[in-house]
This record gives C-alpha cells, sequence and structure tokens, in this order.
C-alpha cells in the first residue's frame, strides 16, 4: 500500500540557480552590438536589473511550486496567478535522470527528469533537490511504477562517489574512455575546419589592422558556434559509465553537467548503430537508444539523451548492443539489397541499403557517408505500412515500414512489390507472436499490427 506523502517544496536554493541561468540568457541576448551603442557601464546595468527582476520570478516561481506523491501518481504544483497541477500516472514512467549542472554540483543539489509514454518533452522537470531527495524520490518513483531498484547507494552514485554494490547488482558493462571520446569528436567536420577559422580571423586582422574588436569578437563567436556540437558531445559524454541489472539500464556521464539516467530494458523500442565516414578508419561506432517515450534531444540544451554507446569499436558495440538485444550479433546480420532496378533511385547507396530478419529482430541498413543500421525486436512493432509512389508504381518496387511506439519507424526501402506485401505480413505475424510470447512487464500495451491497406493481396516472397 502506497502512503501520500505530504505536499513539499523544491530545495530553497533553487531560485538562485535558476537566476545564474537566467544570467547567461540576458548576456547571450543583449549581444556584442548592444555593447558597442551602450557602452561598458550602461550594458552592466541593464544586466543587473533584468537579473534583479529574473531572482524575484524565480523566488515567487519555487514559492508557488510544490510536488507529492499520491497513489500512483506524481502531483506536481506551480503558478502564481494561472495555477496549474500536473499528475503523472507513474505506470506510465518510462525512465528517470537525475542531473546535474555545475552550479548543482558546487551546492550539492541535482534535477528530477522523467519521461512518461506519449511524452513529447520531459515531464515533471524538479529542479532542485537535494542529491539525497533526489535519489531517493527516483528510487521511490521506480518502485511504485513496478520497477525494481538496484541495491546500491543511489544517493551516492548521484553524487559521483562510487556507489557500494552488493552481490546481485549488474556488473559494469562499458567504460568508454575519455581519450577515445576526444578523439572522435576531433574527427568531425566541425573539428577539421577549425583551423580555417583561425586563419580566417588572423589574416583578417593582420591585413586590416582597422578591423574593430567587436568584429574580431563576432567572429570567434561564429566559430564557437560551429565547434559548439563536438565540444558539448565531449563534455556531456565524458566519464560515460553503463551497467545493468535484471531489468534496467543504468548509465552515468557528463562532466560539467552530470546525468544519471535509469532506463527499463522493457521500453527499448530498438538499436541503432551509426558508422560516421571519418570514424571507419579507427573501426568505430556508436549506438543509440529509441525509448517509448523519449525524445531523442534534450529540448533544454540541445543534447542527446539516447546515447547507449558514445564511440567504440565493433566488438564493444556487439557486447553493448546484445545486453539489449539478447543474441543479437551485429556481424552476423545478413542484408539483402532491394531490386537492381532501383539503381535509378539511389544510383550510388544502392549496394548500402538493405534488409535482415533474424528470429528476434527485423534490421534496415541504409547511408552512403554515415551508415546506419537500426534494429527493431519483433516485439515492439505497433503497426505494418506498405507506401508506394508514383515513381515506384513504374518500377514495381514499395516501401514498408515498421513503426514503434517511440514515434520512429524501420524502413525497409525500395523492396519488389511482391516482396513487400510478403515482409509486411511476415513482421504483423512475428510481431504478434513476439507479443504473446513475452510476459506483461508493464510494457506500453499496444494494438496488433494492421497492414494498410487491407484489401491489398499477399504474395509469397520471390526466390532468388
Amino acid at each position: 500500500m502506497v502512503i501520500d506523502e505530504p505536499r513539499r517544496r523544491l530545495h530553497p536554493l533553487s531560485p538562485l540557480l535558476r537566476s545564474a541561468k537566467a544570467l547567461v540568457v540576458i548576456v547571450v541576448a543583449l549581444s556584442w552590438q548592444t555593447l558597442r551603442q551602450v557602452g561598458l557601464g550602461w550594458f552592466a546595468l541593464m544586466v543587473l536589473v533584468l537579473l534583479l527582476g529574473a531572482i524575484v520570478m524565480s523566488v515567487v516561481s519555487w514559492y508557488n511550486t510544490g510536488y507529492h506523491v499520491v497513489g500512483h501518481e506524481l502531483r506536481v504544483y506551480e503558478g502564481l496567478l494561472w495555477r496549474r497541477t500536473r499528475a503523472i500516472p507513474l505506470e506510465r514512467l518510462q525512465s528517470v535522470e537525475v542531473v546535474r549542472p555545475l552550479l548543482a554540483q558546487l551546492t550539492g543539489l541535482a534535477e528530477l527528469r522523467l519521461e512518461v509514454v506519449g511524452g513529447g518533452k520531459t515531464e515533471a522537470p524538479l529542479a532542485y533537490l537535494s542529491v539525497a531527495d533526489a535519489a531517493a524520490l527516483r528510487d521511490r518513483l521506480l518502485a511504485i511504477a513496478g520497477r525494481p531498484v538496484a541495491p546500491v547507494d543511489s544517493a551516492a552514485e548521484v553524487a559521483g562517489v562510487a556507489p557500494v554494490r552488493v552481490p546481485g547488482d549488474g556488473p559494469l558493462l562499458l567504460a568508454v574512455p575519455n581519450r577515445d571520446l576526444v578523439i572522435s569528436q576531433l574527427l568531425t567536420p566541425q573539428a577539421l575546419v577549425l583551423p580555417i577559422g583561425v586563419a580566417f580571423v588572423v589574416l583578417q586582422f593582420g591585413f586590416d589592422p582597422s578591423w574593430s574588436f567587436i568584429g574580431v569578437a563576432s567572429t570567434l563567436t561564429a566559430i564557437a558556434g560551429v565547434l559548439l556540437q563536438p565540444v558539448r558531445r565531449i563534455l556531456s559524454d565524458w566519464n560515460f559509465r553503463l551497467s545493468r541489472d535484471d531489468t534496467a539500464l543504468r548509465l552515468r556521464f557528463g562532466l560539467v553537467e552530470t546525468r544519471s539516467q535509469t532506463v527499463p530494458v522493457d521500453r527499448v523500442q530498438g538499436v541503432t548503430a551509426t558508422w560516421p565516414l571519418l570514424w571507419r578508419a579507427q573501426g568505430w561506432l556508436r549506438l543509440t537508444l529509441d525509448v517509448a517515450g523519449v525524445a531523442g534531444q534534450d529540448a533544454a540544451n540541445g543534447t542527446e539523451t539516447d546515447r547507449l554507446l558514445p564511440v567504440g569499436t565493433a566488438d564493444v558495440a556487439e557486447r553493448v548492443a546484445g545486453s539489449v538485444l539478447p543474441g543479437v550479433l551485429l556481424s552476423a546480420l545478413a542484408f539483402q539489397p532491394p531490386p537492381e532496378r532501383t539503381r535509378w533511385f539511389h544510383p550510388l547507396a544502392r549496394p548500402k541499403l538493405g534488409v535482415a530478419l533474424t528470429d528476434k529482430i527485423v534490421a534496415t541498413r541504409e547511408g552512403l557517408l554515415t551508415r546506419t543500421v537500426m534494429m527493431v525486436p519483433f516485439a515492439r512493432i505497433q503497426s505494418v505500412r506498405v507506401v508506394q509512389g508514383p515513381l515506384q508504381r513504374l518500377l514495381g518496387v514499395a516501401t514498408v515500414y515498421a513503426d514503434t511506439a517511440r514515434g520512429r519507424s524501420a524502413a525497409l526501402r525500395d523492396r519488389d512489390l511482391a516482396e513487400a506485401w510478403w515482409l509486411a505480413a511476415e513482421l504483423a505475424e512475428r510481431g504478434r507472436v513476439a507479443r504473446l510470447a513475452a510476459p506483461d512487464r508493464g510494457r506500453v500495451v499496444v494494438p496488433a499490427p494492421v497492414l494498410e491497406p487491407e484489401s491489398a493481396p499477399l504474395r509469397p516472397q520471390p526466390s532468388a
């Protein structure tokens, strides 16, 4: 029996941390142009006034924000003039993440983020709680949602201290070397254009001494914007650790902002492997997760939230993917390309396209420069569609889409029409059998796949 707790407020330091974040936004919004027009003194005064306003708003928001658990719901209350109450059913809980930005680490605080079924964004971001409160609330929500909590010191794990584990706890599956992470981000187009950008600034300033400070600063800001993605990846994936217990994946990563994420394995809708062009000489690839209800990008800072392996060799990737999709081997997937006549659609990439079926998953391969392989378990297929465009009708081919609860689809592109209908029927049948064979452990209940259009005849797969 779950006992309701009294309504609680966030940590008293929450308004100060929110205001510090607002300070960065204020300075960026005013821009270099404003500094040049009004001068340093007025610029500082404008920043101070706006910052004081942000502090007042943050204090008012903190005073009117509260949360507590009622039965199988987490309820969050907020708003002064327009009161809003959000009730989040915990049986729809997909994953729980404890995030610690730099200022939160310095003050011993943490932010709790929830992902639920059908959510387009993170629900109930409780910012901020103490580390102990965040870890305790995370474990309590997972327990109410029917997710067994691993027997570890959760508060120590969130705080970055090595937790004390007991026998039976999931082993450490992966620890990505920071050296490999840095090198992988140096092998990106953004990093390769850095020397060109720096040379441009030096030459421009050397040949045109009258070039103003604002011009130099603006150009350097543009260069920093180009480098933002690889730098952000390094900071967000630093000290990446992956472990797994009987029911969930546990990820911990981050340098400036540390994250401790718990993802139930039975919520995973698929795994995608990606081979960037510049990584192939090193034999590296990355793995990402498709989790129902979890967006691939964090709207707050644009960082990826679906990582499984930031960078690794084929052997490491196969071991990690096998921990999520047991019995699946990346190297053993036998892809069949589309018919030869589809070379008009893909003159260069046709040999890289392909479809593979195993006894557990359907896999698709595509991409010429950046190659990707998407693997979807049959039990996660929600619906099956056969789509045929005007040009495809001329060539007698069609594309089959296997949709998942994540909203993404495995696209079996440009298959022979008879093969396409055979694949659609096969995916529908294998999905139905897989769902009947798998025990219901709180997964999303989805309807049986439906073929579209229903009146279209099914034909056997043509022989090779």
